[in-house]
């Protein structure tokens, strides 16, 4: 967590609200990445400039928060090019993917998380499709295969040490390269 956290805004009421749901967002990021989703609701909304108030108005769960933020790193995902592209963007939100994944496992039902899980399978899905006809993934992986892929590349590289990340991704990347590639 940085020391650099802002007091509280002048209120400029309903105006506010799309700018306070931006600095929520933001913060919400830096926060998770910091420190997981365990950080406390009042820390984020510090960060962000504004009342506790507005950010259960704007967010009531931090599922909602967090699936917030997920939808942003989603569309930075949108723009990979191939399943490479993908992993590397994966790897770059690596501790805050792990830990929406790890939050939406007990909030399947949600209907953010549902969204931003739909979103992900199409976006994989196209992917998929593209490096299929380039001929760089083997035609038998599914989309729920890369599915797995993903979450599992997310997951081992938030839990690797920092000085061990490097070599953890590098050792995981060779292996699911070799696990989809033409046969």
């Amino acid at each position: 967590m940085s020391d650099e956290r802002e007091g509280p805004r002048p209120n400029r009421g309903p105006a506010a609200a799309a700018d306070n749901r931006r600095a929520l967002i933001a913060a919400a990021r830096e926060e998770f990445a910091a420190g997981g989703l365990e950080v406390a609701f009042s820390a984020i909304a510090r960060r962000a400039g504004v009342g506790q108030g507005s950010l259960y108005r704007h967010f009531p769960t931090k599922i909602e928060l967090a699936a917030a933020v997920f939808e942003d790193n989603i569309d930075e995902l949108e723009r990979a090019g191939s399943l490479d592209a993908l992993f590397d963007a994966i790897v770059a939100q690596a501790r805050m993917s792990a830990a929406f994944l790890d939050a939406i496992v007990s909030a399947r039902d949600v209907p953010a998380v549902r969204h931003i899980g739909e979103r992900m399978a199409v976006l994989v899905g196209a992917l998929l499709a593209a490096d299929q006809a380039a001929g760089r993934v083997d035609e038998t992986i599914a989309r729920e295969d890369v599915l797995l892929v993903v979450t599992m590349l997310a997951r081992t590289v938030a839990a690797a040490a920092p000085e061990e990340q490097h070599e953890v991704l590098t050792r995981s990347r060779a292996l699911f390269a070799r696990a989809l590639s033409p046969r």
